[in-house]
């Protein structure tokens, strides 16, 4: 395993530890993670994944700034969605996932499910990413599956140390649930 990835999995470890706190700094090392690994991704023939590490950067500082709030807007706090916007969500995700995934090249005919992984997951994580950014509480869930997802995938690809993160960011993302939803029922009393 290239040293560039352990880097880059600590950098992404911080990032979460960060973002489970709510601390806006996350958003930092949410940058330089994903700059690193639109490189690793890039290099191991996941194109889906590269292109969403760009994406990831762009959020980031989308999500310094919803997070931090400003002149205009106060600092964002823990909302929902109703289930009805979920399942629209979703449907959405799936669909272009699934076209997307047929567009792309399949490699060895064994692994013919390599692309649509690679578009589901990155397309779930613009999702979910946006969740987080807007401090929507179900982003977590939405976590669980694409990181565990991802796992299989990765480990596929011989990024062993980046399946190990993404297992560990599914059990991570149920703390964070748990987390923000401690801190939602805390401003509802408040």
């Amino acid at each position: 395993m290239p040293p560039v990835e352990w880097v880059a999995v600590a950098l992404a470890l911080a990032y979460l530890g960060l973002a489970i706190r709510q601390n806006p700094w996350c958003w930092a090392f949410a940058v330089v993670s994903a700059a690193m690994y639109a490189l690793i991704f890039a290099r191991a023939g996941l194109v889906m994944q590269a292109a969403l590490q760009l994406f990831f950067v762009g959020m980031a500082l989308y999500g310094w700034r919803t997070w931090r709030g400003g002149r205009a807007a106060p600092p964002a706090r823990v909302t929902r969605w109703p289930l009805l916007r979920h399942a629209t969500a979703i449907a959405v995700v799936v669909f272009i996932a699934t076209v997307n995934g047929a567009l792309l090249p399949d490699g060895d005919a064994a692994a013919r499910w390599v692309p649509y992984a690679d578009a589901a997951i990155a397309w779930g994580s613009v999702l979910a990413t946006w969740l987080v950014a807007r401090k929507l509480i179900e982003n977590w869930w939405y976590w669980v599956v694409i990181d565990l997802a991802a796992t299989v995938l990765y480990g596929s690809q011989g990024l062993h140390a980046t399946a190990g993160l993404y297992l560990l960011y599914a059990a991570l993302a149920v703390r964070g649930y748990f987390a923000w939803r401690e801190d939602e029922r805390h401003v509802a009393v408040g």
